[in-house]
């Protein structure tokens, strides 16, 4: 096989700065949203991004690591990229989870940033 499509590592390239910024200082993730991104966490939704910043930096841990085990990208007409990753974090001294995430990505005046997010853990309860 050749060379990656040009998606692949413009995504991996997103998905590495954006977790890079989480686990460091969450009000910096004001670089990769516009007033216009809309972000769905856990269920709960916000639009824009003084709305996002402000969610992602009131979560209730001080610190957090990912560990990302799976990442896909796929071009979407009209210049955007969608993004999953399926990993695991681990809060505070919380127990390691699950989680899965996806961003729509767009490039606005030569720099990728996420009009769309959604975000769940995954936890499993079946009994």
């Amino acid at each position: 096989m050749g060379d990656k499509p040009v998606w692949e590592p413009i995504g991996s390239s997103f998905i590495q700065h954006y977790y890079q910024l989480f686990g460091n200082d969450r009000t910096q993730l004001s670089a990769v949203y516009i007033d216009a991104s809309c972000l769905t966490w856990e269920g709960q939704q916000f639009q824009g991004k003084a709305a996002i910043v402000e969610k992602l930096s009131s979560l209730p841990f001080q610190k957090i690591q990912h560990s990302l085990m799976v990442q896909d990208h796929q071009p979407i007409p009209d210049s955007f990229i969608i993004s999953m990753v399926v990993g695991q974090l681990k809060a505070d001294e919380d127990p390691i989870m699950g989680f899965h995430q996806m961003f729509l990505l767009k490039n606005i005046q030569v720099a990728w940033v996420c009009t769309d997010d959604m975000f769940r853990l995954a936890l499993h309860n079946f009994g």
